[in-house]
């Protein structure tokens, strides 16, 4: 218990000191471009297979369930809602959010095994607006974008099981998904999203700057990167929904 609240306690401190860093120039934008890029660009072939399997997966189990009421017709909503409110957000942050947070933890707990992170500080620079602000606002941008290409990539897939397999008409799984979706659905996805990509970029910045050992302890830090993440994705996914069905 007293390692879980080590834990949360530095996390936070640590999230409130670069939130202030943020807000001070100089800027570093080149950094934040570059960590958007690491990010994003690096991860839309692992986003777009999982969103398109994602949404055909889904696209079958519920055109089966569906068909026991003779409602295939409502493949489309099912889909939609589907990956905008749950599966779009939660496997970009589980799949991508796992590779992005263990590559930010081996990256910075590197530099720590070989001293840069000392250097920096015997230079007089701030490694937080170097190494932790870019990093924490690129997973703000990143995962959003990153939800959407898998959310758009999975109604397709369903769409895809729809026509072939249960010979549903496009026109009608575009026009149900647009007449019965509402704004909520997106904005509540958006919003999961947001709030993964803040705690994915935490979690990874966090256990690389305060690991302690070699290459060994750095190997499980990064291992426990990757089950952090996926503790606090899906505690933060009960949390929201239950906090965007109240809205």
């Amino acid at each position: 218990m007293k390692a879980f609240f080590d834990y949360l306690g530095g996390s936070t401190l640590l999230a409130c000191q670069a939130f202030r860093e943020s807000l001070v120039p100089p800027y570093r934008f080149g950094l934040f471009v570059t960590q958007i890029h690491a990010m994003g660009v690096l991860s839309l072939v692992l986003t777009v297979i999982a969103g398109l399997f994602a949404g055909m997966v889904v696209a079958l189990q519920g055109a089966h369930e569906l068909q026991r009421f003779g409602a295939t017709l409502y493949i489309g909503p099912t889909v939609a809602k589907s990956m905008v409110r749950e599966a779009g957000p939660l496997m970009t942050a589980l799949l991508v959010g796992g590779k992005v947070g263990a590559g930010i933890t081996a990256e910075l707990g590197a530099m720590r095994v070989t001293e840069q992170l000392d250097a920096l500080r015997a230079i007089g620079a701030n490694y937080l607006k170097f190494l932790v602000v870019p990093r924490l606002l690129a997973g703000l941008v990143v995962f959003p974008l990153l939800t959407i290409i898998a959310d758009v990539v999975g109604i397709l897939g369903g769409l895809f099981v729809a026509m072939l397999q249960f010979r549903l008409d496009y026109m009608l799984y575009w026009n149900t998904i647009f007449d019965i979706t509402t704004f909520q659905d997106y904005f509540s996805g958006f919003g999961k999203s947001v709030v993964f990509g803040f705690l994915i970029a935490l979690a990874g910045t966090y256990q690389g700057l305060t690991f302690t050992g070699g290459s060994t302890e750095l190997g499980r830090a990064t291992t426990g990167t990757v089950v952090v993440i996926g503790i606090a994705v899906l505690v933060a996914d009960y949390l929201l929904t239950q906090l965007f069905f109240l809205l």
